[in-house]
């Protein structure tokens, strides 16, 4: 619904271009009063809609806010994650390395062994080629030529004894090596599960900052949007001041039209008699009371016409037809192309020439009115059709 509302914002300029297309577009049929006050109307109207749309942004902009807000607390989540899973990568690396270290001394000790037992190896060997060649009669002879029994007993102690440390040797050798393989084997296997939970992290923390990546551009997307709601209702802000501005102006003028109206009544005033009327003002006047009020009954079309001559007749105004229409900022039909248009194809109805000769020859269903309008609020005077005539 925001987004919605963001996106069919319109400015002050474009809202008052809908106003002049939607009055050019309409039939020639029923127009509103020229009068200032249709002006303060169309000009409240436009402030009513520019505060109604500045409440929308004020809303929509505390939304965004929150929203962003929001993200931002996300945010500081997870780089809180990032941090304790880089921590615990760093943990695992110490781990890693220090595991690797382990198997790089197990891997020397493992060498060292078997270079050992190969030593050792050599060595039975060298004494098993020695005793072959000696031969068991030589081994024999060793010990018979050992002179007493006793030397005898300890001669053959010490063959005994010499094959046994050689077999125990070669046997806490063999059980160095093969520990040390194990212990390699443990390492390497751990060394691998460490690698494996180090790829999980790394996992891990690539989600985690595509996660950062994301809301960092969805904050910066709602600062962009914040801004743009700011510009708008900065913008809308300005708009209605000067719509203020002109509708303080507007109503001053509208005073002044009353005081003016007050002021005609009270004015001298010609004779109808007295009013030399030019070629072409019957079809002037015919033509602007069908743009005024062609879809009129005949009284309203009189009232218009008797308008028109009114201000001919009172001193106050120009004393002339075409004066009194084409006087600046008198009659909607003349500013916004209307009149034109109607004087180009002549569209005035039999009932408009009709009013329009009886206003000539000074027949008026309103009095000394000189002005008239479209009724809105607060506003009094004779009421005929549609408008309001004072």
């Amino acid at each position: 619904m925001r987004r919605e509302r963001l996106y069919r914002k319109k400015s002050y300029k474009a809202l008052l271009l809908s106003i002049a297309v939607l009055v050019c577009s309409v039939p020639t049929v029923s127009y509103a009063s020229s009068s200032t006050l249709q002006q303060i109307q169309q000009q409240e109207q436009i402030k009513d809609n520019l505060e109604k749309e500045n409440e929308e942004n004020k809303e929509d902009l505390a939304d965004l806010k929150g929203e962003q807000k929001s993200l931002k607390g996300a945010l500081e989540d997870l780089n809180a994650d990032l941090q304790d899973i880089s921590e615990h990568l760093a943990d695992l690396e110490e781990q890693i390395d220090a595991k690797e270290a382990e198997i790089t001394e197990m891997q020397n000790h493992l060498a060292e062994a078997r270079e050992t037992e190969s030593w050792q190896y050599g060595c039975m060997e060298k004494q098993i080629q020695f005793n072959y060649l000696r031969g068991e009669t030589s081994v024999f002879e060793s010990i018979l030529s050992a002179g007493s029994f006793g030397n005898m007993l300890n001669q053959a102690v010490f063959f005994e004894s010499m094959a046994e440390y050689n077999a125990d040797m070669l046997d806490d050798i063999i059980a160095t090596r093969e520990y040390i393989e194990s212990e390699e084997d443990r390492l390497q296997k751990e060394n691998e599960a460490l690698s494996v939970l180090r790829l999980l992290a790394e996992s891990e923390k690539n989600k985690v900052m595509e996660r950062i990546t994301q809301t960092s551009n969805s904050i910066a997307d709602y600062a962009d949007q914040i801004s743009d709601v700011e510009a708008d209702i900065q913008a809308r802000e300005d708009e209605l001041k000067q719509v203020e501005e002109d509708l303080e102006a507007l109503r001053e003028k509208y005073q002044e039209e009353l005081a003016l109206s007050q002021l005609a009544a009270n004015s001298a005033w010609r004779d109808i008699s007295e009013v030399e009327f030019a070629e072409g003002d019957r079809y002037l006047l015919a033509n602007l009371i069908y743009c005024e009020a062609g879809g009129e009954p005949y009284a309203g079309q009189l009232a218009v016409g008797a308008v028109v001559i009114n201000r001919v007749l009172s001193s106050r105004y120009p004393d002339t037809v075409v004066g009194v229409i084409y006087q600046n900022k008198q009659f909607s039909p003349v500013l916004n192309g209307h009149l034109a248009l109607a004087l180009t194809y002549n569209k005035a109805t039999a009932n408009c020439y009709k009013a329009a000769d009886e206003a000539m020859s000074g027949v008026t269903n309103v009095g000394s009115c000189v002005y008239f309008r479209t009724p809105i609020e607060g506003l009094t005077g004779i009421s005929i059709g549609g408008h309001i005539f004072y």
